[in-house]
């Protein structure tokens, strides 16, 4: 059974090798122009009708889920998958806790701009301010990058000293320690209440918004898709430079990439940071979407989630993060029928992409070989009795 699992998926390595090098062939306008029609693909996805392709729609089944809704999900968790890659893909870290981040991002929004935070509203009577005042979405974006962005320097510092499981331990207890703390500081977060009435980019949620209603999600999802793009364009500009490479560089080897003059500590609290930065964007985005928040939305399940979008997809490869964070998104809303099975599936795909495909499905190429150069050095090494 596993040698015929092992023949199917290098059947599927051999094709995607085959499209790749098709790829690389074509002429550079060529490229461009089929790229330009994938992102016309990506805007047009939520008013799909082609036939042939409709059975693609969640709302295609009975009880199935709205299909712009799924597809927002997608964009957002492709957000948070990028971001994640670039701390465990490209610098080698592994981060347990990313949905603290997440949580900072979403409740960044959540406190300034909602007017039933507890924080709006001693501002609004510290300084004299209307019942309706409150942050402006436009400046909450801001916020929340900012306040991600510190919370990953102030993980990072003192923890980036260490290694392997340690780090990841150490990360696990943050992103529970976020959650805890929104659950208990009722003063600030509101605790198990949550926090409602939170604003999108045409204020709060109300029937006189046009464009970014609770009801019609394409919007929000052509919203999330163009932060997507931006990102994607922006992370692939940094990971060609000098401290991409340096990421590189230290994944494979740290104490080598120091003595060739690259710091690693400074370079991973770099990686640490802006894959803070990138995950709270995806919670912002997740908070003002659904317009309510309460801290059961950020348990350690959907943390645990994060990662294995990263190590499905394929760790250090921005396409495959993004179409694992897509598989592990859609598959359970389009399949609602087997929805019971759904941890067990989840449970069994990953022992299989352990298994046959421990470099993910679409794995970047440096990342593959470099796992297979270890295989080897494992072989060739003399066994201690």
């Amino acid at each position: 059974m596993i040698d015929k699992i092992r023949d199917l998926d290098r059947k599927r390595t051999n094709a995607l090798h085959s499209v790749g090098d098709r790829w690389r062939a074509l002429p550079k306008w060529q490229r461009a122009l089929s790229f330009v029609a994938f992102v016309i693909f990506l805007y047009y996805l939520p008013l799909l009708g082609i036939p042939g392709l409709t059975w693609l729609r969640t709302d295609s089944i009975s009880g199935g889920s709205n299909w712009a809704g799924v597809l927002f999900t997608c964009a957002v968790y492709v957000l948070v998958a990028i971001g994640l890659n670039v701390v465990i893909g490209l610098a080698g870290l592994l981060d347990l806790g990313y949905i603290g981040f997440f949580a900072i991002g979403a409740y960044a929004v959540a406190l300034f701009g909602s007017v039933n935070s507890p924080v709006v509203k001693w501002i609004q009577a510290e300084f004299n301010l209307p019942t309706t005042w409150a942050v402006a979405w436009a400046i909450c974006v801001f916020i929340a990058l900012v306040m991600s962005l510190i919370s990953g320097v102030i993980l990072g510092w003192p923890t980036l000293r260490l290694r392997g499981d340690y780090l990841a331990i150490v990360t696990l207890g943050f992103g529970e320690i976020i959650r805890i703390v929104a659950r208990n500081l009722e003063g600030v977060t509101r605790g198990p209440q949550g926090i409602s009435a939170i604003p999108g980019p045409e204020g709060p949620p109300s029937p006189d918004n046009q464009v970014f209603g609770l009801v019609d999600v394409k919007p929000w999802y052509w919203l999330a898709i163009t932060v997507v793009l931006l990102m994607v364009f922006a992370v692939r500009r940094l990971e060609n430079s000098r401290v991409g490479r340096s990421w590189l560089a230290i994944r494979e080897d740290e104490d080598a990439a120091a003595v060739m003059g690259v710091y690693p500590f400074k370079f991973k609290l770099w990686a640490f940071a802006i894959g803070a930065a990138l995950g709270g964007f995806a919670g912002f985005l997740f908070a003002s979407r659904y317009a309510f928040i309460d801290p059961t939305q950020f348990n350690v399940n959907l943390s645990i989630l994060f990662v294995a979008m990263v190590v499905v997809g394929g760790s250090g490869n921005m396409v495959g993060v993004s179409v694992g964070a897509v598989l592990l998104a859609y598959l359970p809303e389009r399949f609602r029928e087997v929805a019971d099975y759904r941890w067990l599936a989840f449970g069994l795909a990953m022992v299989l992409v352990m298994i046959l495909r421990p470099q993910g499905l679409i794995p970047s190429t440096r990342r593959a070989r470099e796992l297979k150069d270890r295989a080897a050095e494992a072989e060739e090494a003399p066994a201690h009795v």
